[in-house]
């Protein structure tokens, strides 16, 4: 059997997360180059929120999530294909489109993009915020808090649930959000608040 290398795996999980950082700018600097309105959205926008408040609360992840509007996709397209990524549709994904980082890439080594206005899936609850909904960050541009607790909310996977936690964590969410939030978004965080162990 072999010999486990601690060291080895540590230098492997920062590599990870050095390519999804990457990946994150060099996408948002072909859209800021092009002119193109759009903001980070997903775990990396969560990521954003909860280091504001505690660093060693951020939860890495896998992929890059970005939000544009659909007038705008054609030079989306061609603005992520001169920074070296690779257009992929995703069959059975409404409103979602992918850009593989390179030829050998997998769907997890992507750049995902959702359009500003539409629902991801047709049984969403609310349609997805426009990019105008958004705020600078350490030269970036990301969702605004409230419109990206909306988005996880509505989709609210495992995925989604857990970075609701997180921001329930740090302070970013509290019960006072459910007044804020229409009865069927405030039902589910309120099933979260009521029961953050699940």
């Amino acid at each position: 059997m072999p010999q486990y290398d601690g060291l080895l795996a540590l230098d492997r999980m920062e590599r990870a997360v050095w390519k999804v950082r990457d990946r994150l700018l060099r996408a948002v600097n072909a859209l800021e180059k092009a002119g193109i309105a759009y903001a980070v959205v997903g775990g990396n926008a969560v990521m954003a929120w909860v280091e504001q408040v505690d660093e060693s609360a951020v939860r890495a992840t896998q992929d890059v999530d970005l939000l544009v509007r659909p007038d705008d996709y054609e030079q989306v397209k061609a603005a992520l294909a001169a920074a070296g990524f690779i257009h992929r549709h995703t069959a059975g994904s409404a409103g979602l489109e992918m850009f593989l980082d390179g030829e050998d890439a997998k769907a997890r080594d992507a750049v995902h993009v959702l359009f500003a206005g539409q629902h991801v899936r047709p049984d969403d609850l609310a349609p997805v915020p426009d990019v105008s909904q958004s705020t600078a960050f350490r030269g970036f541009r990301v969702i605004d808090l409230k419109s990206l607790v909306r988005m996880k909310l509505t989709s609210f996977r495992r995925k989604d649930q857990m970075h609701l936690l997180d921001m329930m964590n740090v302070g970013l969410i509290d019960a006072a959000w459910l007044n804020r939030l229409s009865p069927e978004l405030a039902a589910r965080l309120k099933e979260l608040l009521d029961n953050p162990e699940g």
